[in-house]
Protein backbone atom coordinates (compact mmCIF):
# COMPACT_ATOMS: atom_id res chain seq x y z
CA UNK A 1 0.00 0.00 0.00
CA UNK A 2 2.71 2.29 1.14
CA UNK A 3 4.11 1.70 -2.41
CA UNK A 4 1.16 2.65 -4.31
CA UNK A 5 0.59 5.90 -2.39
CA UNK A 6 3.98 6.98 -3.31
CA UNK A 7 3.58 5.64 -7.25
CA UNK A 8 0.13 7.84 -7.44
CA UNK A 9 2.03 10.73 -6.21
CA UNK A 10 4.86 10.59 -8.25
CA UNK A 11 2.25 10.82 -11.26
CA UNK A 12 0.80 13.48 -9.45
CA UNK A 13 3.66 15.58 -8.71
CA UNK A 14 4.82 14.64 -12.64
CA UNK A 15 1.15 16.24 -14.07
CA UNK A 16 1.76 19.21 -11.42
CA UNK A 17 4.84 19.90 -12.87
CA UNK A 18 4.29 19.61 -16.66
CA UNK A 19 1.31 22.10 -15.73
CA UNK A 20 3.66 24.42 -14.02
CA UNK A 21 6.37 23.93 -17.58
CA UNK A 22 3.03 24.35 -19.80
CA UNK A 23 2.20 27.45 -17.55
CA UNK A 24 5.97 29.04 -17.58
CA UNK A 25 5.96 28.64 -21.04
CA UNK A 26 3.34 30.43 -21.70
CA UNK A 27 4.52 32.93 -19.85
CA UNK A 28 7.29 32.95 -21.45
CA UNK A 29 5.49 33.17 -24.90
CA UNK A 30 3.01 35.92 -24.04
CA UNK A 31 5.33 38.39 -22.23
CA UNK A 32 7.17 39.48 -24.91
CA UNK A 33 4.25 39.68 -27.50
CA UNK A 34 2.37 41.98 -24.92
CA UNK A 35 6.02 43.92 -25.41
CA UNK A 36 5.72 44.08 -28.81
CA UNK A 37 2.23 43.85 -30.01
CA UNK A 38 2.50 47.17 -30.84
CA UNK A 39 5.80 47.06 -33.19
CA UNK A 40 3.48 46.52 -36.30
CA UNK A 41 3.31 43.01 -37.99
CA UNK A 42 4.98 40.74 -35.91
CA UNK A 43 8.05 43.33 -35.52
CA UNK A 44 9.32 42.30 -38.85
CA UNK A 45 7.93 44.82 -41.44
CA UNK A 46 10.37 44.16 -44.48
CA UNK A 47 8.96 40.62 -44.40
CA UNK A 48 5.54 41.10 -43.85
CA UNK A 49 2.99 38.34 -43.16
CA UNK A 50 1.50 35.39 -45.23
CA UNK A 51 -2.49 35.16 -43.83
CA UNK A 52 -3.93 32.11 -44.92
CA UNK A 53 -7.31 32.74 -44.96
CA UNK A 54 -10.49 30.55 -45.74
CA UNK A 55 -14.86 30.42 -44.39
CA UNK A 56 -16.38 27.60 -43.01
CA UNK A 57 -20.30 27.98 -43.55
CA UNK A 58 -21.91 26.96 -40.56
CA UNK A 59 -25.49 27.82 -41.31
CA UNK A 60 -27.22 30.48 -43.33
CA UNK A 61 -29.37 31.76 -41.02
CA UNK A 62 -31.36 34.53 -42.88
CA UNK A 63 -31.98 36.75 -46.12
CA UNK A 64 -33.69 39.53 -45.54
CA UNK A 65 -35.11 40.26 -49.02
CA UNK A 66 -37.16 44.20 -47.91
CA UNK A 67 -33.34 44.84 -46.46
CA UNK A 68 -30.79 43.38 -48.96
CA UNK A 69 -29.18 41.71 -45.67
CA UNK A 70 -27.76 38.16 -45.31
CA UNK A 71 -26.96 36.92 -42.20
CA UNK A 72 -24.55 33.75 -42.03
CA UNK A 73 -22.68 31.80 -39.30
CA UNK A 74 -19.43 31.11 -40.16
CA UNK A 75 -16.24 30.03 -38.91
CA UNK A 76 -12.88 32.11 -40.46
CA UNK A 77 -10.19 30.11 -40.24
CA UNK A 78 -6.63 31.76 -40.29
CA UNK A 79 -3.23 30.87 -40.52
CA UNK A 80 0.20 32.56 -39.85
CA UNK A 81 3.42 32.79 -38.54
CA UNK A 82 5.07 34.52 -35.26
CA UNK A 83 8.89 34.32 -35.19
CA UNK A 84 8.32 34.79 -31.79
CA UNK A 85 6.15 32.14 -30.75
CA UNK A 86 8.46 29.55 -31.31
CA UNK A 87 10.33 27.20 -28.84
CA UNK A 88 12.43 24.06 -28.37
CA UNK A 89 10.16 21.32 -27.24
CA UNK A 90 13.02 19.03 -26.00
CA UNK A 91 13.46 22.12 -23.29
CA UNK A 92 9.65 21.73 -22.22
CA UNK A 93 9.33 17.64 -22.34
CA UNK A 94 8.34 17.13 -26.25
CA UNK A 95 5.52 19.88 -26.02
CA UNK A 96 4.62 20.40 -29.72
CA UNK A 97 1.59 22.81 -29.02
CA UNK A 98 -0.25 25.05 -26.73
CA UNK A 99 -3.35 26.71 -26.72
CA UNK A 100 -3.23 30.57 -25.21
CA UNK A 101 -5.62 33.01 -25.01
CA UNK A 102 -6.08 35.41 -28.52
CA UNK A 103 -6.24 38.54 -26.42
CA UNK A 104 -2.76 37.68 -25.63
CA UNK A 105 -0.66 37.32 -28.87
CA UNK A 106 -0.74 39.55 -31.89
CA UNK A 107 -3.82 38.92 -34.09
CA UNK A 108 -4.35 39.84 -37.58
CA UNK A 109 -6.90 42.93 -38.05
CA UNK A 110 -9.16 40.79 -40.85
CA UNK A 111 -12.85 42.25 -40.79
CA UNK A 112 -15.55 41.71 -43.08
CA UNK A 113 -15.92 45.30 -45.53
CA UNK A 114 -19.46 44.58 -46.59
CA UNK A 115 -20.47 44.98 -43.08
CA UNK A 116 -24.58 45.61 -43.16
CA UNK A 117 -24.64 45.98 -39.10
CA UNK A 118 -21.55 48.00 -37.77
CA UNK A 119 -19.77 44.53 -36.16
CA UNK A 120 -17.16 44.09 -38.97
CA UNK A 121 -15.04 41.75 -36.50
CA UNK A 122 -15.69 38.16 -34.80
CA UNK A 123 -18.06 37.62 -32.22
CA UNK A 124 -16.21 35.42 -30.02
CA UNK A 125 -12.55 35.44 -29.57
CA UNK A 126 -11.60 31.58 -29.08
CA UNK A 127 -8.16 30.42 -28.39
CA UNK A 128 -5.45 30.21 -30.95
CA UNK A 129 -3.60 26.77 -31.08
CA UNK A 130 0.78 27.70 -31.41
CA UNK A 131 2.73 25.09 -32.65
CA UNK A 132 6.69 24.80 -31.46
CA UNK A 133 7.98 26.24 -34.88
CA UNK A 134 5.69 29.42 -34.65
CA UNK A 135 2.93 28.78 -37.19
CA UNK A 136 -1.03 30.05 -35.37
CA UNK A 137 -4.17 28.52 -36.23
CA UNK A 138 -7.01 30.44 -35.12
CA UNK A 139 -10.60 29.02 -36.08
CA UNK A 140 -13.10 31.88 -34.48
CA UNK A 141 -16.62 31.76 -35.25
CA UNK A 142 -18.60 35.21 -36.20
CA UNK A 143 -22.27 35.67 -36.99
CA UNK A 144 -21.96 38.54 -40.21
CA UNK A 145 -24.67 40.32 -41.36
CA UNK A 146 -23.47 41.17 -44.82
CA UNK A 147 -25.14 43.39 -47.80
CA UNK A 148 -26.32 41.55 -50.61
CA UNK A 149 -28.08 42.83 -53.67
CA UNK A 150 -31.23 41.02 -53.74
CA UNK A 151 -32.48 40.23 -58.10
CA UNK A 152 -36.40 40.14 -57.90
CA UNK A 153 -36.76 39.20 -61.29
CA UNK A 154 -37.78 35.40 -61.12
CA UNK A 155 -39.19 36.35 -57.37
CA UNK A 156 -40.22 33.49 -56.26
CA UNK A 157 -37.86 31.49 -58.17
CA UNK A 158 -34.60 33.36 -57.96
CA UNK A 159 -31.06 33.00 -57.51
CA UNK A 160 -29.23 35.16 -55.69
CA UNK A 161 -25.12 35.65 -55.09
CA UNK A 162 -24.49 37.18 -51.94
CA UNK A 163 -20.61 37.78 -51.46
CA UNK A 164 -18.54 38.05 -48.10
CA UNK A 165 -15.54 40.63 -48.21
CA UNK A 166 -12.49 40.45 -46.30
CA UNK A 167 -9.40 42.50 -45.85
CA UNK A 168 -7.23 43.77 -43.43
CA UNK A 169 -8.25 47.42 -41.75
CA UNK A 170 -5.12 49.04 -41.09
CA UNK A 171 -2.72 46.97 -42.91
CA UNK A 172 -2.12 46.61 -47.02
CA UNK A 173 -0.39 43.97 -48.57
CA UNK A 174 3.08 44.83 -48.17
CA UNK A 175 2.31 44.20 -44.39
CA UNK A 176 -0.27 41.39 -44.61
CA UNK A 177 -0.61 39.56 -48.14
CA UNK A 178 -3.79 37.51 -47.80
CA UNK A 179 -3.59 33.91 -49.36
CA UNK A 180 -6.63 32.27 -50.17
CA UNK A 181 -6.30 29.02 -48.20
CA UNK A 182 -9.29 26.53 -50.11
CA UNK A 183 -11.00 27.38 -53.55
CA UNK A 184 -14.32 27.16 -52.37
CA UNK A 185 -15.71 27.50 -48.41
CA UNK A 186 -15.87 24.32 -46.56
CA UNK A 187 -19.28 22.80 -45.81
CA UNK A 188 -18.06 20.00 -43.21
CA UNK A 189 -20.50 21.45 -40.53
CA UNK A 190 -23.49 23.05 -42.61
CA UNK A 191 -27.12 22.97 -41.26
CA UNK A 192 -29.35 22.43 -44.05
CA UNK A 193 -31.71 25.27 -44.46
CA UNK A 194 -35.59 25.25 -44.90
CA UNK A 195 -35.71 28.47 -47.25
CA UNK A 196 -32.94 28.19 -49.34
CA UNK A 197 -30.74 25.80 -51.48
CA UNK A 198 -26.22 26.08 -51.38
CA UNK A 199 -25.34 25.89 -54.97
CA UNK A 200 -21.61 27.08 -55.05
CA UNK A 201 -19.30 28.90 -52.16
CA UNK A 202 -16.14 29.54 -54.92
CA UNK A 203 -13.33 31.68 -53.50
CA UNK A 204 -11.18 34.13 -55.07
CA UNK A 205 -8.29 36.27 -54.06
CA UNK A 206 -8.69 39.60 -55.56
CA UNK A 207 -6.03 42.63 -56.25
CA UNK A 208 -6.14 45.99 -57.80
CA UNK A 209 -3.78 46.81 -60.63
CA UNK A 210 -3.78 49.78 -60.17
CA UNK A 211 -3.04 49.78 -56.85
CA UNK A 212 -0.45 46.79 -55.70
CA UNK A 213 -0.99 46.86 -52.44
CA UNK A 214 -4.69 46.45 -52.13
CA UNK A 215 -5.68 42.55 -51.80
CA UNK A 216 -8.78 40.90 -50.48
CA UNK A 217 -10.85 37.47 -50.32
CA UNK A 218 -13.78 37.16 -51.46
CA UNK A 219 -16.14 34.27 -51.02
CA UNK A 220 -19.57 34.57 -53.05
CA UNK A 221 -22.60 32.61 -51.65
CA UNK A 222 -24.65 31.82 -54.84
CA UNK A 223 -28.18 30.35 -53.04
CA UNK A 224 -30.95 29.15 -54.90
CA UNK A 225 -34.69 29.79 -53.21
CA UNK A 226 -36.82 26.89 -52.57
CA UNK A 227 -40.35 28.08 -54.20
CA UNK A 228 -42.37 25.47 -52.14
CA UNK A 229 -43.77 28.01 -49.50
CA UNK A 230 -44.50 30.93 -51.94
CA UNK A 231 -46.06 27.99 -54.31
CA UNK A 232 -48.73 27.09 -51.42
CA UNK A 233 -49.71 30.26 -50.24
CA UNK A 234 -48.98 32.69 -53.15
CA UNK A 235 -49.26 31.16 -56.55
CA UNK A 236 -51.68 28.93 -56.63
CA UNK A 237 -54.22 31.30 -54.85
CA UNK A 238 -53.57 33.78 -57.36
CA UNK A 239 -53.98 31.28 -60.05
CA UNK A 240 -57.39 29.80 -57.99
CA UNK A 241 -58.62 33.25 -57.75
CA UNK A 242 -58.12 34.39 -61.36
CA UNK A 243 -59.54 31.26 -63.04
CA UNK A 244 -63.10 32.76 -60.78
CA UNK A 245 -63.00 35.52 -63.81
CA UNK A 246 -63.24 33.02 -66.28
CA UNK A 247 -66.95 32.57 -64.39
CA UNK A 248 -67.83 36.02 -65.69
CA UNK A 249 -68.25 34.97 -69.44
CA UNK A 250 -70.44 32.12 -67.77
CA UNK A 251 -73.40 34.08 -65.83
CA UNK A 252 -76.00 36.21 -67.79
CA UNK A 253 -75.26 39.31 -69.25
CA UNK A 254 -78.47 41.08 -67.35
CA UNK A 255 -76.94 39.44 -64.40
CA UNK A 256 -76.10 41.98 -61.47
CA UNK A 257 -73.31 39.23 -60.09
CA UNK A 258 -71.27 39.75 -63.33
CA UNK A 259 -69.76 43.04 -61.39
CA UNK A 260 -69.65 41.68 -58.41
CA UNK A 261 -67.86 39.14 -59.22
CA UNK A 262 -65.24 41.02 -61.36
CA UNK A 263 -64.82 43.54 -58.53
CA UNK A 264 -64.37 41.12 -55.96
CA UNK A 265 -61.56 39.25 -58.17
CA UNK A 266 -59.98 42.15 -58.76
CA UNK A 267 -59.83 43.52 -54.80
CA UNK A 268 -58.43 39.85 -54.21
CA UNK A 269 -55.55 40.83 -56.43
CA UNK A 270 -55.09 43.73 -55.07
CA UNK A 271 -54.16 42.03 -51.76
CA UNK A 272 -51.71 40.05 -53.19
CA UNK A 273 -49.89 42.51 -54.88
CA UNK A 274 -50.01 44.27 -51.34
CA UNK A 275 -48.49 41.05 -50.15
CA UNK A 276 -45.58 41.12 -52.53
CA UNK A 277 -44.60 44.79 -52.15
CA UNK A 278 -44.08 44.18 -48.20
CA UNK A 279 -41.64 40.84 -49.13
CA UNK A 280 -39.40 42.32 -51.88
CA UNK A 281 -37.21 44.77 -51.87
CA UNK A 282 -38.37 48.59 -53.34
CA UNK A 283 -36.49 48.64 -56.84
CA UNK A 284 -37.12 49.94 -59.85
CA UNK A 285 -34.98 47.87 -61.80
CA UNK A 286 -36.87 44.84 -61.89
CA UNK A 287 -40.61 43.60 -61.53
CA UNK A 288 -40.70 40.19 -59.77
CA UNK A 289 -42.16 37.48 -61.70
CA UNK A 290 -45.04 37.00 -59.25
CA UNK A 291 -45.55 40.61 -59.53
CA UNK A 292 -46.10 40.22 -63.21
CA UNK A 293 -48.56 37.95 -63.10
CA UNK A 294 -50.62 39.57 -60.71
CA UNK A 295 -50.20 42.68 -63.25
CA UNK A 296 -51.28 40.41 -65.92
CA UNK A 297 -54.72 38.83 -64.34
CA UNK A 298 -55.67 42.21 -62.99
CA UNK A 299 -55.74 43.97 -66.89
CA UNK A 300 -57.48 40.40 -67.76
CA UNK A 301 -60.02 41.43 -64.80
CA UNK A 302 -60.32 44.86 -65.84
CA UNK A 303 -60.84 44.28 -69.51
CA UNK A 304 -63.75 41.57 -68.54
CA UNK A 305 -65.55 44.18 -66.31
CA UNK A 306 -65.32 46.55 -69.31
CA UNK A 307 -66.70 44.50 -71.96
CA UNK A 308 -69.41 43.20 -69.56
CA UNK A 309 -70.24 46.69 -68.07
CA UNK A 310 -70.54 47.64 -72.37
CA UNK A 311 -72.88 44.73 -73.15
CA UNK A 312 -75.01 45.63 -70.27
CA UNK A 313 -75.55 48.63 -71.59
CA UNK A 314 -76.21 48.01 -74.62
CA UNK A 315 -78.85 45.80 -74.07
CA UNK A 316 -80.23 48.15 -71.75
CA UNK A 317 -80.62 50.95 -74.19
CA UNK A 318 -81.46 48.93 -76.78
CA UNK A 319 -84.79 47.71 -74.49
CA UNK A 320 -85.47 51.50 -74.31
CA UNK A 321 -86.27 51.28 -78.03
CA UNK A 322 -89.70 50.62 -79.90
CA UNK A 323 -90.46 46.71 -80.69
CA UNK A 324 -90.97 48.49 -84.84
CA UNK A 325 -87.28 50.41 -84.58
CA UNK A 326 -86.29 46.83 -84.76
CA UNK A 327 -85.52 45.63 -88.55
CA UNK A 328 -86.06 42.39 -89.63
CA UNK A 329 -83.98 39.60 -88.75
CA UNK A 330 -83.24 41.19 -85.04
CA UNK A 331 -80.39 38.72 -84.71
CA UNK A 332 -78.09 39.52 -86.92
CA UNK A 333 -75.91 36.62 -89.34
CA UNK A 334 -72.95 37.35 -87.68
CA UNK A 335 -74.07 35.96 -84.36
CA UNK A 336 -75.33 33.42 -85.62
CA UNK A 337 -72.15 32.35 -87.30
CA UNK A 338 -70.50 33.15 -84.08
CA UNK A 339 -72.48 30.50 -82.37
CA UNK A 340 -72.05 27.93 -84.89
CA UNK A 341 -69.00 28.51 -84.73
CA UNK A 342 -68.39 28.43 -80.71
CA UNK A 343 -70.71 24.86 -80.66
CA UNK A 344 -73.88 26.57 -79.69
CA UNK A 345 -75.74 25.88 -82.74
CA UNK A 346 -79.37 27.43 -82.65
CA UNK A 347 -79.67 27.57 -78.67
CA UNK A 348 -81.75 30.78 -77.29
CA UNK A 349 -83.51 32.66 -79.18
CA UNK A 350 -86.04 32.74 -82.01
CA UNK A 351 -85.91 32.64 -85.89
CA UNK A 352 -84.08 34.99 -88.29
CA UNK A 353 -88.02 36.46 -88.93
CA UNK A 354 -89.99 39.49 -87.05
CA UNK A 355 -91.59 37.94 -84.07
CA UNK A 356 -95.70 38.58 -85.12
CA UNK A 357 -97.88 39.99 -82.64
CA UNK A 358 -100.71 38.12 -80.91
CA UNK A 359 -103.26 40.10 -82.93
CA UNK A 360 -101.73 39.39 -86.43
CA UNK A 361 -104.23 39.79 -88.84
CA UNK A 362 -102.52 37.09 -91.36
CA UNK A 363 -102.73 34.28 -88.81
CA UNK A 364 -105.73 35.30 -87.09
CA UNK A 365 -109.27 33.64 -87.55
CA UNK A 366 -112.23 35.57 -89.23
CA UNK A 367 -114.34 36.82 -86.07
CA UNK A 368 -117.82 36.06 -85.39
CA UNK A 369 -120.01 38.14 -83.55
CA UNK A 370 -123.61 37.61 -82.49
CA UNK A 371 -126.78 39.76 -81.87
CA UNK A 372 -130.48 40.21 -80.58
CA UNK A 373 -132.45 39.05 -82.81
CA UNK A 374 -135.20 41.27 -80.90
CA UNK A 375 -133.25 44.19 -81.00
CA UNK A 376 -132.65 43.26 -85.13
CA UNK A 377 -136.77 43.04 -85.21
CA UNK A 378 -136.92 46.21 -84.02
CA UNK A 379 -136.03 47.65 -86.89
CA UNK A 380 -137.56 45.43 -89.19
CA UNK A 381 -135.12 43.19 -90.23
CA UNK A 382 -134.69 39.41 -90.36
CA UNK A 383 -131.93 37.31 -89.67
CA UNK A 384 -133.33 34.09 -91.34
CA UNK A 385 -131.08 30.83 -91.47
CA UNK A 386 -127.95 33.08 -89.93
CA UNK A 387 -128.38 31.94 -86.79
CA UNK A 388 -127.86 35.37 -85.20
CA UNK A 389 -124.68 36.10 -87.17
CA UNK A 390 -122.82 38.82 -88.58
CA UNK A 391 -123.41 37.77 -92.24
CA UNK A 392 -127.28 37.43 -91.46
CA UNK A 393 -126.93 41.17 -90.59
CA UNK A 394 -125.39 41.74 -93.64
CA UNK A 395 -127.60 39.86 -96.17
CA UNK A 396 -130.50 41.86 -94.54
CA UNK A 397 -128.85 44.97 -95.22
CA UNK A 398 -127.73 43.99 -98.92
CA UNK A 399 -131.72 43.06 -99.30
CA UNK A 400 -132.47 46.65 -97.97
CA UNK A 401 -129.96 48.36 -100.41
CA UNK A 402 -130.40 46.09 -103.76
CA UNK A 403 -126.92 44.89 -102.97
CA UNK A 404 -125.41 41.30 -104.20
CA UNK A 405 -125.57 38.60 -101.38
CA UNK A 406 -122.08 37.24 -102.15
CA UNK A 407 -119.68 40.41 -101.94
CA UNK A 408 -116.96 39.59 -100.58
CA UNK A 409 -115.14 40.99 -97.21
CA UNK A 410 -113.44 44.08 -97.71
CA UNK A 411 -115.11 45.18 -101.07
CA UNK A 412 -118.43 45.83 -99.41
CA UNK A 413 -120.38 48.86 -99.59
CA UNK A 414 -118.70 51.74 -98.15
CA UNK A 415 -122.09 51.89 -96.09
CA UNK A 416 -121.72 48.68 -94.45
CA UNK A 417 -119.27 48.40 -91.72
CA UNK A 418 -120.95 52.33 -90.38
CA UNK A 419 -124.62 50.03 -90.33
CA UNK A 420 -122.80 46.89 -88.79
CA UNK A 421 -121.45 49.33 -85.94
CA UNK A 422 -124.63 51.42 -85.62
CA UNK A 423 -126.37 48.01 -85.08
CA UNK A 424 -124.13 46.63 -82.81
CA UNK A 425 -124.10 49.76 -80.63
CA UNK A 426 -127.55 49.77 -80.36
CA UNK A 427 -127.49 46.81 -79.39
CA UNK A 428 -124.92 46.25 -77.07
CA UNK A 429 -124.45 50.20 -74.80
CA UNK A 430 -120.65 50.33 -74.14
CA UNK A 431 -120.17 48.37 -77.26
CA UNK A 432 -117.36 51.22 -78.37
CA UNK A 433 -115.54 51.49 -74.97
CA UNK A 434 -115.29 48.21 -75.18
CA UNK A 435 -113.40 47.96 -78.62
CA UNK A 436 -111.46 50.99 -77.63
CA UNK A 437 -110.67 49.08 -74.41
CA UNK A 438 -109.62 45.96 -76.03
CA UNK A 439 -107.36 47.81 -79.08
CA UNK A 440 -105.79 49.47 -76.63
CA UNK A 441 -104.35 46.00 -74.66
CA UNK A 442 -103.64 44.36 -77.77
CA UNK A 443 -101.50 47.12 -79.18
CA UNK A 444 -100.29 47.01 -75.43
CA UNK A 445 -99.79 43.30 -75.77
CA UNK A 446 -98.09 43.26 -79.14
CA UNK A 447 -95.48 46.56 -78.16
CA UNK A 448 -94.37 44.04 -75.32
CA UNK A 449 -93.81 40.82 -77.44
CA UNK A 450 -91.71 43.40 -79.76
CA UNK A 451 -89.55 44.72 -77.40
CA UNK A 452 -89.52 40.84 -75.52
CA UNK A 453 -88.67 39.66 -78.54
CA UNK A 454 -85.82 42.39 -78.98
CA UNK A 455 -84.65 42.02 -75.67
CA UNK A 456 -84.31 37.99 -75.78
CA UNK A 457 -82.39 38.84 -79.14
CA UNK A 458 -79.82 41.19 -77.76
CA UNK A 459 -79.61 38.37 -75.08
CA UNK A 460 -78.65 35.86 -77.43
CA UNK A 461 -76.22 38.55 -78.88
CA UNK A 462 -74.85 38.77 -75.68
CA UNK A 463 -74.12 35.49 -74.70
CA UNK A 464 -72.79 35.05 -78.62
CA UNK A 465 -69.51 37.65 -77.51
CA UNK A 466 -69.48 36.28 -73.67
CA UNK A 467 -68.78 33.02 -74.72
CA UNK A 468 -66.06 34.54 -77.35
CA UNK A 469 -64.67 36.32 -74.92
CA UNK A 470 -64.89 33.10 -72.68
CA UNK A 471 -62.28 30.96 -75.15
CA UNK A 472 -59.88 34.24 -75.39
CA UNK A 473 -59.80 35.03 -71.67
CA UNK A 474 -59.15 30.73 -70.95
CA UNK A 475 -56.49 31.30 -73.89
CA UNK A 476 -55.06 33.88 -72.53
CA UNK A 477 -54.60 32.98 -69.15
CA UNK A 478 -53.14 29.48 -69.56
CA UNK A 479 -50.53 30.02 -71.92
CA UNK A 480 -49.93 33.46 -70.31
CA UNK A 481 -49.58 31.39 -66.82
CA UNK A 482 -47.70 28.69 -68.70
CA UNK A 483 -44.72 31.43 -70.67
CA UNK A 484 -44.42 33.25 -67.15
CA UNK A 485 -43.53 30.84 -64.58
CA UNK A 486 -41.74 28.18 -66.27
CA UNK A 487 -39.99 31.64 -67.68
CA UNK A 488 -37.20 30.64 -64.44
CA UNK A 489 -36.50 26.83 -66.02
CA UNK A 490 -34.60 28.43 -69.02
CA UNK A 491 -32.14 30.78 -66.39
CA UNK A 492 -28.42 31.08 -67.63
CA UNK A 493 -26.98 30.05 -63.62
CA UNK A 494 -22.85 29.56 -63.09
CA UNK A 495 -23.40 26.47 -61.17
CA UNK A 496 -19.97 25.82 -59.40
CA UNK A 497 -19.62 21.59 -57.81
CA UNK A 498 -19.27 21.84 -54.40
CA UNK A 499 -16.05 19.82 -52.87
CA UNK A 500 -14.76 19.42 -49.39
CA UNK A 501 -11.63 21.89 -48.48
CA UNK A 502 -8.57 20.41 -46.80
CA UNK A 503 -8.15 20.24 -43.06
Amino acid sequence: MPAAKDKAGFKKNKHRHGDEKSADRQRALTSPCQVESERGALGREEEGVSLRLMVSLAQLISVHEREQVMTTNVWLTQEWQDYRLTWIPEEFDGMLKVRLPSKHIWLPDVVLYNNADGVYEVSFYSNAVVSHDGSIFWLPPAIYKSACKIEVKHFPFDQQNCTLRFRSWTYDRTEIDLVLRADVASMDDFTPSGEWDIIALPGRRNENPADPTYVDITYDFIIRRKPLFYTINLIIPCVLITSLAILVFYLPSDCGEKMTLCISVLLALTVFLLLISKIVPPTSLDVPLVGKYLMFTMVLVTFSIVTSEQLCERQRLRQRRRAQEQKEGGRSGEAGALMVGLGLGNAGGSGGGTSTGVFSKEDSEPCTCYVNRASVKQFGGDLGGAGGSMDGLNRVRESREGGAGNVPRGKQAAGGPALTQTLLAQACPGFEEAVEGVRFIANHMKSEDDDQSVSEDWKYVAMVIDRLFLWIFVFVCVFGTLGMFTQPLYQNYTVKTITSSPG
